[in-house]
């Protein structure tokens, strides 16, 4: 009896957190801890739709306060900045009305690059060129959904993808 209590006692020492998240499951940061904060100026929109990059801008800054350990801060005063260009948002018809042909579900496509770059020692620390997510809503009755109901889906989306990147290399 004493054996088998000795015998899982020395199994669960064996099956605890590794420090280091390349080897197991940790207990760790997901985040790199060399760095302790990040400016996010306003991304660059080059597509028609109005107001996107601020909703974007506003939606990583609040995802990187709630989920890392990072402060955001002003430019000049940041370890690191993190980028970006907003591509495209489209629109795409999935579903279509048999009566009346008109759209029942509409897919909102954003394609961004983003950039997070080392501003004490120089460099890109990561980023993405043609990064898309989607979101879709929902236009037709009785929904009845305006298009800044799936635009809204797909910037929270797209900040939580964008911060999910900035997790340390696996």
């Amino acid at each position: 009896m004493i054996r088998l209590i000795l015998t899982t006692c020395i199994c669960m020492l064996c099956m605890q957190c590794a420090s280091d998240p390349t080897v197991g499951y940790t207990a760790s940061s997901l985040y790199p801890t060399n760095f302790r904060s990040v400016a996010v100026p306003i991304f660059e929109n080059s597509t028609m739709t109005r107001n996107v990059e601020f909703m974007l801008t506003d939606a990583v800054i609040k995802e990187i306060q709630s989920r890392t350990q990072y402060r955001v801060l002003g430019e000049q005063y940041a370890d690191t900045l993190l980028t970006g260009t907003i591509k495209s948002v489209d629109l795409q018809m999935l579903s279509q009305s048999r009566n009346t042909g008109l759209a029942n579900e509409m897919l909102v496509k954003v394609v961004i690059d983003f950039e997070w770059l080392n501003l004490m020692q120089g460099g890109r620390i990561t980023g993405r060129q043609n990064f898309a997510t989607s979101a879709v809503f929902i236009p037709s009755r009785p929904s009845s959904e305006p298009f800044e109901v799936g635009e809204f889906a797909v910037v929270q989306q797209l900040a939580s993808d964008i911060v999910d990147q900035m997790q340390a290399s696996w």
